[in-house]
């Protein structure tokens, strides 16, 4: 209980710290992916294109039948696409582009806070080199594990269509071997949350183990 305590005075003293930062975050990580595409295929998007997000959510609650299938398709709706269209097929065929998903975008929201959470908890804790460099990676990994599976690119050697193993192949990754792994996305993603609240869990509880031990002195000074 008082691991929990100790989280939320954390959070009630660095919440604008928290909002910054997972707007950083989310904003940042569109703009990182845009620079990627650009850098990774040599040009510039020649299209970009808004959706009416909140028309389209409304609709697919009001069409889907079953409550459970609800989330998984507002997961993919898009509320811009911006990228490079190739017009020497007819019509048009999108050779690249990013895909700003909302729901992604609160993820990373999400992220960002927990890692800001997670720098203030360090910051305050006052632990040796080693075990914050060992804390300081812990977090990094789950940041990147995170901030990886909710990129939001398409390729069309990737079947034209937002996924994170589009940044795998952009990295010089077999096409076949990143689609293989594409099925892993979400479990790595929780794989990233647990580390980031773990760490998060195990500093508030250092802090407050240290807290007794100081009381405890004290007391028999």
């Amino acid at each position: 209980m008082e691991v929990v305590k100790t989280l939320g005075r954390a959070v009630r003293r660095d919440w604008r710290r928290m909002i910054v930062t997972g707007l950083m975050f989310a904003v940042g990580m569109q703009v990182l992916m845009m620079i990627a595409l650009m850098v990774r295929f040599q040009g510039l998007p020649n299209y970009a294109v808004g959706y009416d997000w909140i028309g389209n959510v409304i609709h697919i609650i009001k069409s889907t039948p079953s409550w459970g299938d609800i989330m998984p398709i507002v997961n993919q709706e898009w509320l811009i696409e911006i990228g490079k269209m190739n017009y020497d097929y007819g019509t048009g065929i999108s050779e690249w582009s990013l895909n700003v998903v909302p729901v992604r975008m609160i993820v990373l929201f999400v992220l960002g806070a927990l890692v800001a959470l997670c720098l203030s908890l360090l910051r305050a804790d006052g632990c040796d080199v080693a075990t914050g460099t060992t804390l300081r990676a812990t977090t990094g990994l789950g940041t990147v594990l995170i901030a990886m599976t909710n990129a939001t690119m398409s390729w069309v050697v990737c079947c034209a269509a937002p996924s994170w193993v589009v940044g795998l192949a952009m990295l010089g990754l077999g096409v076949s071997t990143s689609l293989a792994l594409e099925s892993m996305g979400p479990a790595l993603n929780l794989a990233g949350f647990g580390l980031l609240l773990c760490t998060a869990l195990y500093l508030a509880w250092r802090k407050v183990r240290r807290a007794q031990y100081l009381s405890g002195s004290l007391k028999h000074a």
